[in-house]
């Protein structure tokens, strides 16, 4: 039996113990005497956060079917315990075993958002690494991270030994068997990193130089070592269908965010919103083989006990058998009282016709996301949807017997005017008349639109990497606006408003866009008791302002500067296969307010199709 690293007189202190004794249902039990590779995945946030991330889940079931690998889970420990593990000097440890997070070969880190760096550092903190790569020594484990984030890996540069660029589940068998390779070799640390860097889709940061102008820009980045590659591939499975995927998914003890079983339908997006990373990240867009779909969602209701499936993807509508798999799924699931939850569904006859399906006694709230108010703004971000299609789809679905509507909009996107926030509020009573349009005897109690506005941070790998962001003014004055304005709808009473936090905004554009000189910042950040950052609770926005002053960092160099189209960024060595040519025009057609046509009404070049599938190829002959 599991002895656990922590007492019942700790456990019993701490928010929600169940967090921290693993033994849950479908977790993966291994002798450690019996195999050759101790994997610890991470997700630095809370259990119920971590425990809801598929790409984790989808990994785990990876390495674990392998014999020669025990791949298990730890999460950043929340508050309560984090003062006690550092009290008490107790070492971060492992779900499945309970053993320390320092005794395994690999500490693996999903990077999912820039606003868990500092706990990135708290991991290593508890687990007794050196927070530094360039401190350690072979009796650490080698940490590696993967991740959206892991596209613009230069303000974590110092603290990571590796990072895996793309989808795990190509590469990261072939780095397993280089470092067994290397293990029974004796060789000292940095001829692994060396190995490691030949693999496809592996970045090490400390077989690169990088040389700065007097301006700030970077002049230069290239490798140290002739092991190193000049650029770093992304790596993406081409066949989703077959591959790996969890079909006995671990059940958290405890509610975690997402609490059902989750079935991602296909990876990538044809849309081409201009905003969107994860809509040039993932391209291109690979459809799953609707029996393997029918298959795993059967095995994982079974083997999970769940009373939800939810449908993953960017863009649920655009999966061209979502009809046929709802209909099997109303079927599976019918009698047996399991809801299906349909993200990311677009505004259209269809999507309208699948939801009332699979919600017919209960109508929840619809989520549109037009993102910008005016039909000018849409085009801009080329979007791709107009007034039209957003009424027409608000009003089929108020006749369908909804009433409550949730929409999403991004304030501070390139050109935007005083207009065009305006029209937010003025989109949102359209909606709210369209509703009221509908015969009174059909209409479903009250209606309730609910508005929410993020603020626009321009990403990596987007057509937008060369805009510059808003400052905390600029962003809470067009949140004023918007507010003001729907105060001056006729119905007003029925629109509900609210807003993301701008300081909060900031931090993200900065970490986004860092480059190395901003790692000391994340330290010195931590150091000053910076931590859950995606938390409001948490979030000590001062601390962090005090950490770039302290290492002189100039926020605005990341954040309200123009990029010249020529700037090297910290990311050109990433080759993710969507050609900065074809960002740039997208740059271009954006100022232009230019439509570009989603992926498969016409090809627009982007680079992708160099993968050799997907989308990209499905009309061909």
């Amino acid at each position: 039996m599991r002895k656990l690293a922590l007492s019942d007189e700790i456990l019993m202190s701490v928010e929600k113990p169940a967090r921290y004794i693993g033994g849950e249902v479908n977790a993966v039990m291994k002798e450690k005497d019996k195999v050759a590779v101790r994997f610890a995945m991470c997700f630095p946030d809370v259990y119920e956060i971590g425990m809801s991330h598929l790409g984790i889940q989808i990994l785990y079931d990876m390495f674990n079917q392998r014999e020669d690998i025990w791949c298990e889970r730890v999460y950043s420990p929340w508050t309560d315990l984090n003062q006690v593990l550092r009290r008490q000097k107790i070492p971060l440890f492992a779900l499945e075993s309970q053993d320390p997070v320092r005794d395994f070969d690999f500490l693996g880190i999903t990077i999912q958002y820039e606003m868990c760096y500092t706990n990135i550092l708290q991991v290593l903190d508890l687990a007794q690494i050196p927070l530094k790569a360039e401190e350690r020594t072979k009796e650490h484990p080698f940490v590696i991270g993967g991740g959206p984030c892991a596209y613009n890996p230069e303000p974590l540069a110092d603290f990571f030994d590796l990072f895996y660029i793309g989808e795990g589940e190509t590469q990261y068998f072939h780095l397993m068997d280089v470092y067994k390779s290397w293990k029974e070799s004796g060789a000292p640390r940095e001829i692994f990193l060396k190995q490691a860097a030949q693999v496809p889709g592996i970045y090490v940061p400390s077989l690169y130089d990088v040389e700065y102008r007097e301006d700030g820009t970077i002049r230069s980045m290239h490798p140290n070592c002739p092991e190193a590659p000049d650029r770093v591939k992304k790596q993406i499975v081409m066949d989703v269908t077959d591959t790996f995927y969890p079909k006995k998914p671990v059940v958290p003890f405890i509610k975690a965010t997402q609490d059902r079983v989750v079935l991602e339908i296909q990876r990538g997006c044809i849309r081409g919103c201009r905003f969107c990373q994860a809509g040039m990240l993932y391209r291109p867009t690979r459809e799953r083989d609707l029996s393997m779909l029918k298959e795993c969602a059967k095995e994982m209701l079974k083997n999970t006990g769940y009373e939800e499936i939810s449908l993953s993807s960017l863009s649920s509508s655009d999966y061209s058998k979502l009809g046929e798999l709802v209909e099997y799924l109303i079927g599976e699931c019918g009698t047996k009282r399991v809801n299906i939850s349909l993200p990311s569904l677009r505004i259209d006859a269809f999507s309208l016709d699948v939801m009332g399906k699979v919600q017919d006694v209960k109508k929840s709230s619809l989520t549109f996301a037009p993102e910008a108010g005016s039909q000018r703004l849409r085009d801009v971000i080329n979007k791709g949807l107009t007034e039209e299609v957003i009424l027409e789809g608000a009003g089929q679905a108020f006749e369908g017997g909804w009433n409550r509507v949730k929409l999403y909009f991004m304030l501070g996107l390139p050109t935007e005017d005083e207009e065009d926030m305006k029209e937010i509020a003025w989109l949102a009573e359209k909606i709210a008349e369209r509703y009221y349009d509908v015969p009174k005897e059909q209409r479903n109690k009250k209606c309730q639109i609910v508005v929410s506005t993020s603020f626009f941070v321009p990403k990596p790998f987007t057509p937008f990497q060369w805009a510059r962001m808003c400052t905390k003014e600029e962003f809470l004055h067009r949140a004023c606006v918007v507010n003001h304005e729907i105060r001056e709808q006729k119905n007003r009473k029925s629109i509900k408003y609210n807003w993301h936090e701008a300081d909060v905004t900031v931090l993200e554009g900065i970490l986004a866009r860092g480059d190395r000189r901003i790692g000391p910042a994340i330290r010195k950040a931590y150091e000053k008791g910076c931590l859950f950052d995606s938390w409001s609770e948490c979030f000590q926005n001062e601390r962090w302002m005090e950490a770039f002053e302290e290492c002189g960092t100039d926020i605005d160099f990341y954040t309200t500067r123009e990029r010249a189209l020529d700037e090297i960024f910290p990311w050109d060595f990433i080759d993710i296969g969507v050609s900065r040519r074809f960002l740039e025009r997208e740059w271009e057609r954006a100022q232009e307010e230019t439509v570009t046509p989603n992926c498969r009404q016409n090809c627009s070049g982007c680079g992708a199709a160099s993968f050799g599938g997907g989308v990209c190829y499905e009309h061909q002959d």
